[in-house]
Parts: structure tokens; C-alpha cells; sequence
């Protein structure tokens, strides 16, 4: 027997299913701007391009907004690649940290000298977090050399070593000019600065910066450092005690989310 025509879907289930659509990209666009609020607060030891007046304390930061759903999004940041290069620690760790950062940050550098090898020493050693950073400059043409060169370094698998020579203190004072960047490869320990030149100069090196970029405005960072801890926004350099309650409670969420899932599997 031949088959019946399809028929065309009627008005009423394409209304439905573009409404259910207009639906969809409405919550992810609120989930963006609620983000952007969130993280556009510039809070204690963040540094911004520019002056701007200190907002930490006022209602509207007080009153920022915080929802499980907007932390869900923003933990989706996470790209949890094993090989990336500019990343430490296992791509299944149960807690992320976002680092969005730049070389001529002072605050950055506080956060790199002080705060970071500790949190690699307590947390990323255990197999708890992995941190991924993402160059994030927004001081000017030294900003987006440095980022570049943190990129080739990390081609040649020195990221972390190129990252702590830049950030050492009293580093970028002296400026990332091209013999500066070069002089900071060497004490990275990058096997081929002919590769590092070349790849520092290239299109890849440009895409991959664009890509840390647009992920940071996308979301509303406005200063440097700031953080997503399992898409918890954190803004500035702040004490270690600080992030060790984030990570605590990411960590106890991520393990209390599949024991949930399983007891809502059994009913």
C-alpha cells in the first residue's frame, strides 16, 4: 500500500515549537546578563583599565544577583580539554577555577606569587581542582605581547614556567618588549625560541587570544584577575582563606549533585 503524504506541520505545533525556542534563547540571554552584572562588580584587589570608582560597597553590588541557574551556565565555561596547554590539573577534577588574567596586572601578580602555588599545592595535587587560565589583557600593547608569548610558551609545554617568570615580582616593570618576552622564554626553559618567536607572531596565537577574550567580555569581566570557581564569580586578588571556602563548597555541591541524581534515579 503507498504511503500517505506527509503533511505539512500544522500552525499551531510551529508556533509551539518557536515559541518553545524563543523561550530557550530568552533564559540563556538572562543567564548571560545576570552573569555580567555579577562579575562586572570591580570588588577588593581587582584592577581595572582604567580608574573607575570603587563600587565594592555600594547596594547595587550588594544586591548582585546570584542563581543556581547562572552558575550553571557559567560553569559550562569550563572546557575540561586534556590538552591544553594553558591548564594543570585533571580534566575530571570536580572543581574548576577560571582565571581570567593579564601580565601587567599588579593584583595578578600578588595572586600568582602568593596565592596560586598554594592552591596547586593543596588542591591540584590531591586531584581536586584543575585551574585553566585565559589571557585576558586589557593594559594596552604589552598586554597582548605578554598574552601571546604565555601562548607560545605554552606550545612548547612552559606555560606555567613563562607564567611565573612574568609574573615574578618586579617583572613588569621592565616592560614585554620582544628581547624582554625573548629573556623570559629562556627562564621559562622553552626549548626553541625560534618556534617561540614564530608562533608568538602568528595566527594561531591571535585566534586563541580572541577566543579567552571574547569568553571574558561575553560574560562581563571588566578587571583583572577574576575568577569562576564552578561558575561562582570571584573578582580580585583575594586572601587564600577566600578561595579555600569557594573551592570547600564547589566541591561539596559537585559531590552532593550526583548523589541527588542517583537517589532521584532509585524513586
Amino acid at each position: 500500500m503507498p504511503s500517505s503524504p506527509s503533511r505539512p506541520s500544522s500552525p499551531s505545533s510551529r508556533s509551539s515549537s518557536s515559541s518553545a525556542s524563543a523561550r530557550k534563547r530568552l533564559l540563556i540571554s538572562v543567564a548571560v546578563a545576570v552573569a555580567a552584572v555579577t562579575l562586572g562588580i570591580v570588588s577588593w584587589q581587582a584592577t581595572a583599565p582604567e580608574e573607575r570608582p570603587d563600587r565594592s560597597s555600594s547596594p547595587s553590588a550588594a544586591a548582585a544577583p546570584k542563581g543556581s541557574d547562572v552558575h550553571a551556565e557559567l560553569a559550562k565555561l569550563a572546557r575540561r580539554e586534556a590538552g591544553d596547554k594553558l591548564a594543570v590539573g585533571r580534566a575530571d577534577a570536580p572543581v574548576v577555577l577560571i582565571e581570567y588574567s593579564d601580565f601587567k596586572c599588579g593584583y595578578c601578580g600578588k595572586f600568582a606569587r602568593d596565592t596560586e602555588p598554594e592552591l596547586v599545592k593543596k588542591y591540584v595535587e590531591d586531584g581536586t581542582l584543575r585551574i585553566e587560565w585565559r589571557n585576558f589583557p586589557i593594559f594596552g600593547a604589552d598586554s597582548q605581547s605578554a598574552a601571546k608569548a604565555a601562548w607560545a610558551a605554552g606550545q612548547q609545554d612552559r606555560f606555567a614556567q613563562f607564567h611565573a617568570a612574568a609574573y615574578a615580582d618586579g617583572a613588569k616593570e621592565k616592560g614585554f618588549g620582544r628581547e624582554r618576552l625573548l629573556e623570559l622564554a629562556r627562564e621559562a626553559g622553552v626549548p626553541d625560541l625560534e618556534r617561540f618567536e614564530k608562533d608568538m607572531a602568528g595566527d594561531a596565537a591571535v585566534a586563541a587570544l580572541q577566543k579567552d577574550q571574547e569568553e571574558g567580555y561575553r560574560i562581563g569581566v571588566t578587571s583583572t584577575p577574576s575568577f569562576l570557581v564552578n561558575g561562582q564569580p570571584v573578582a580580585g586578588a583575594q586572601p587564600l582563606g577566600a578561595f579555600e571556602a569557594t573551592i570547600a563548597r564547589a566541591k561539596a555541591q559537585a559531590k552532593a549533585e550526583p548523589q541527588a541524581a542517583d537517589g532521584r534515579a532509585a524513586k
